[in-house]
C-alpha cells in the first residue's frame, strides 16, 4: 500500500486532503494510523479501500490505483467499519460469514469448508447459528473479522477495530489479528486513536493530524518523541509519561513505552541508590 498527497473533492467542490509524508506499508507488515477523532485516519483508510477516488496524488494498493481498479483488488482485501452493525447483513452468524464467498459463486462444499475453518481459527464455532443482533460487542466484533478473512485476503484494513471493547476484548482481538498475520502473512493496517494498545500490536506507526501524516517510524522511536504526540494531540503510553517525567526531574531514565524496559531501568537506579 503506498499514498502520497491523496485528495478527494466531493461533490458540492469541498475537499479534503491526506498530505505530509509518505505512506509505505510493506506486505506482511503490521501498521497502525494514529490520531484523534477528526485527524484524517478514516479518510485515508477509505482511500486506500478504493471507497473514495483520489482526485491528487498517488494511492496504491497491489501496484494499482484501488478506485480505478476496485473489482481487481477487492477480493484481497478484507475490511472491518467503524459500525460494524452496518457491516453486519445477515440474519445469523453463519449466514453472515458466508455472504463473501456465497457472492463469488463458490460451491456449496467448499463454502462449508471455509466457514468452519474461520469459525475454529476464530473461535465462534459455538455461536454459528445464533441470531447476529443478540450477541455482544465483542461477538460482533469476531463475526465481522470471520466474514473479513474468509477469503485470506492478503491485506486486513480495520477502521478503529478496538472502540467499545473492555481490556479482555482488546486483548483478544489483537491476539487474532497477530494469528492470521503469522498464518496468511497478512498485512494489517488500522486506525485508532488509542496510542498505548497500537504501540504494543503494531510495527510501524503512522500519525495523522489535521490531514498530514506528521510522524512514521517503528513504536520505539516514535515514543521517545513525547512532545511530537502531544502536538498531535494524542495521550502517550502511561509508562512513556512516568519515564519522560522522572529524566525531567534529573533521574537517569531513558523515556520508553515498553514496561519490561521501565522496570529494568527503575531497579538499576534502586540498586544505585546509596544505603
Amino acid at each position: 500500500a503506498y499514498m502520497s498527497n491523496a485528495k478527494h473533492v466531493f461533490g458540492d467542490g469541498s475537499e479534503i486532503e491526506i498530505g505530509g509524508l509518505e505512506l509505505d506499508v510493506l506486505a506482511g507488515q503490521k501498521v497502525a494510523i494514529l490520531g484523534p477523532n477528526g485527524s484524517g485516519k478514516t479518510t485515508l483508510l477509505l482511500l486506500l479501500m478504493g471507497l473514495l477516488r483520489s482526485h491528487g496524488g498517488r494511492v496504491e494498493i497491489f501496484g494499482l490505483d484501488p478506485y480505478e481498479n476496485f473489482d481487481k483488488i477487492k477480493k484481497n482485501i478484507g475490511v472491518i467499519f467503524q459500525n460494524i452493525e452496518a457491516q453486519l447483513i445477515a440474519p445469523t452468524v453463519k449466514e453472515d460469514i458466508s455472504y463473501t464467498p456465497r457472492n463469488y459463486n463458490l460451491p456449496a462444499d467448499e463454502i462449508e469448508r471455509r466457514v468452519q475453518k474461520v469459525l475454529v481459527l476464530i473461535g465462534i464455532e459455538h455461536i454459528e447459528n445464533k441470531i447476529i443482533h443478540y450477541l455482544s460487542g465483542g461477538e460482533k466484533k469476531k463475526v465481522a473479522l470471520a466474514g473479513a478473512m474468509i477469503m485470506e485476503p492478503s491485506l486486513l484494513i480495520l477502521d478503529e477495530p478496538f472502540a467499545g471493547l473492555d481490556p479482555r476484548g482488546v486483548r483478544e482481538l489483537t491476539a487474532l489479528l497477530q494469528l492470521f498475520n503469522d498464518l496468511y502473512g497478512t498485512t494489517v493496517i488500522l486506525s485508532s486513536h488509542n496510542v498505548e494498545i497500537s504501540a504494543q500490536f503494531a510495527d510501524q506507526l503512522y500519525v495523522v493530524a489535521e490531514g498530514k501524516i506528521a510522524i512514521k517510524g517503528v513504536p520505539a522511536d516514535i515514543f521517545k518523541d513525547i512532545e511530537s504526540l502531544k502536538k498531535a494531540n494524542l495521550q502517550a503510553p502511561g509508562i512513556l509519561e512516568l519515564t519522560y517525567e522522572l529524566k525531567k526531574n534529573g533521574l537517569s531514565v531513558s523515556p520508553t513505552s515498553s514496561l519490561h524496559e521501565a522496570v529494568e531501568q527503575l531497579t538499576m537506579l534502586v540498586k544505585k541508590r546509596p544505603q
